[in-house]
């Protein structure tokens, strides 16, 4: 059965982090495919402003076009369900549309705390493996002997950039080319995005 690594998130913008991450998730977890899901709607961060989904959608997939691996592929299976996007409905329906693959989730260790308040996270628990990228500087380190069955640590360098980070410097006109893909610093710049 193919493993299919679901790499959920706004990707507003997708940034370095990002692709060394999902890099390290797609041989830790040994998937066949890694799935990059852009999300139209956090159900958590309601009040978040968004960067418009097929922009957001575009950036993610000119930067993963840029690796050249036919492995990574970028989904808008979010865009097609009802909003909020809950991830038990998004990993059930690629389930669905693939019934010879396995959904694998990856969760940063932000998301894992919060993980109770999840729809359904008690059946994403029981029928799916979850992979938890640690937090940079986490005052309490998770290990993986604390973490329930089908639960695993991704081994990777922890990034100091955040999506965040980078909205603020273009707002500015600052240089982002150091944190973001080359052809995304370019598609921000040319469209002005972020801007004030």
């Amino acid at each position: 059965m193919r493993r299919i690594g679901v790499f959920g998130g706004s990707f507003n913008p997708i940034h370095n982090g990002h692709i060394a991450l999902g890099k390290a998730f797609l041989e830790q977890a040994k998937l066949d495919e890694l799935w990059y899901v852009v999300s139209p709607q956090n159900p958590l961060k309601r009040n978040m402003t968004l960067l418009d989904d097929d922009l957001r959608l575009a950036m993610t997939r000119m930067a993963i076009e840029e690796l050249g691996d036919e492995r990574i592929k970028v989904s808008d299976v979010e865009f097609h369900l009802p909003k909020p996007s809950y991830m038990a409905t998004t990993l059930s329906t690629i389930r669905n549309a693939h019934p010879d693959a396995m959904p694998v989730l990856l969760i940063g260790e932000d998301n894992w705390e919060r993980f109770p308040q999840w729809y359904k996270h008690d059946e994403i628990l029981e029928q799916y493996h979850i992979y938890i990228y640690p937090r940079a500087n986490s005052e309490n380190p998770l290990r993986q002997c604390d973490l329930p069955p089908h639960c695993s640590l991704v081994e990777a360098p922890l990034f100091d950039v955040s999506s965040t980070e980078i909205r603020m410097l273009a707002a500015e006109g600052r240089p982002i080319s150091h944190l973001v893909p080359e052809c995304v610093a370019d598609f921000i710049a040319r469209h002005s995005l972020y801007r004030c």
